[in-house]
């Protein structure tokens, strides 16, 4: 039997933000899988990249796939460098090089123990949230691009499947608010999460090729 299990933070764990009566991710992949196969939440509303560990802990003994969504807290947590002063451009992208070399080392201890499992694994960007103010929505997105060059390389150079959510959720209502899935927005994450665990080979993709 196939057992997925979902790592990571609200982009997985978002029953608290969907309408009542709608379907968290968790529920959203376990009806696309194939029947007979299952999908167990492990991801954590609030959890950051160093948080993934203790999740670890909670897998279960028959999961056959892990898929990890996590790094949006991490950044939500440096977030106040958009509203610091600086004496020039160099000195913002300094604050910006600290900030994502923490990143880097986290995420880089979660994947290594995440792949000891031994387990098929997907890892999942960062999308780019819904803002209603356009220059706060250009910032953030802006400021996510050094996040997610991080989970772009670690995946790359892994050979880790990679799910972009930031070309999945690409619409308003695919979010909740501005920082969480909807329903219709967990129903396109759990479709693609699907068909990777499948191996689903229809649809056209990207390859990457790295030494």
């Amino acid at each position: 039997m196939t057992h997925v299990v979902l790592l990571g933070d609200s982009i997985f764990d978002n029953g608290a933000y969907v309408r009542r009566g709608e379907p968290d991710v968790n529920r959203q992949v376990q009806a696309k899988l194939p029947g007979g196969w299952r999908a167990t939440l492990c991801a954590v509303d609030g959890a950051v990249t160093t948080g993934v560990l203790s999740q670890l802990s909670r897998l279960p003994s028959d999961a056959t796939h892990l898929v990890v969504s996590v790094g949006g807290n991490d950044a939500l947590r440096h977030s106040g460098i958009l509203r610091e002063g600086a004496r020039s451009v160099a000195e913002v992208i300094g604050k910006f090089a600290a900030v994502q070399d923490e990143f880097a080392r986290n995420y880089r201890a979660m994947l290594d123990r995440i792949l000891d499992q031994r387990l098929p694994t997907a890892v999942c960007t960062i999308y780019d949230a819904r803002f209603p103010d356009p220059q706060e929505q250009r910032l953030v997105v802006t400021a996510l691009s050094i996040f997610n060059d991080v989970i772009t390389r670690e995946a790359f150079a892994r050979r880790l499947p990679l799910i972009d959510l930031r070309l999945i959720c690409d619409e308003p209502d695919d979010y909740a608010n501005p920082i969480e899935p909807s329903a219709k927005g967990g129903d396109k994450i759990a479709g693609v999460i699907a068909q990777v665990v499948a191996g689903n080979t229809i649809f056209p993709r990207s390859q990457v090729y790295a030494q």
